[in-house]
């Protein structure tokens, strides 16, 4: 089956608009209200207002403040594509050896992200590739077989 052109222009038309919105810290409280309700996350408003907009108690009672804490990006990082294989790996669901930069740019589609982007007036990054915190870790793409290797706990076989 080929793939629509049009059909992924107006998927990733609406992904980048959303995303843009709830990037903007004065929206947080509104998408909290919309998402918190039981069709979506079924949880308090006021618990997903503190994790969208990173005003939160500690539990030792102090009020943190995290402005970033929650950070909306449409853009498809091939470096967040390196994350993504390297679970997928230490899992069990991948084997052997991978071209992660390869398998990356394959399937997360950079240049065509770019082109949307600018066409909705929205920044892309330069570069495709970046180092992140991933759960308080950092993370570097260029070196996905040590951040595998890295985790106390690996698996060999995918969970049932």
């Amino acid at each position: 089956m080929k793939e629509n052109p049009n059909t992924f222009a107006a998927l990733f038309r609406a992904i980048a608009t959303a995303t843009a919105h709830a990037q903007e810290p004065d929206n947080r409280q509104e998408i909290a209200r919309a998402i918190a309700g039981t069709r979506y996350l079924d949880q308090p408003v006021s618990v997903v207002e503190q994790v969208l907009t990173g005003r939160f108690a500690d539990g030792l009672g102090n009020g943190r403040n995290i402005a970033d804490r929650a950070v909306f990006a449409a853009f498809p990082w091939h470096s967040m594509a390196v994350w993504i294989l390297t679970q997928l790996k230490r899992w069990g669901y991948v084997k052997g050896d991978l071209d992660y930069h390869a398998v990356a740019e394959e399937v997360f589609l950079a240049t065509d992200a770019r082109k949307r982007l600018a066409q909705l007036g929205l920044a892309a990054p330069e570069r495709t590739y970046a180092q992140h915190r991933v759960m308080g870790r950092p993370f570097d793409p260029a070196r996905p077989e040590e951040y595998v290797r890295s985790f106390h706990i690996p698996r060999s076989s995918p969970v049932a």
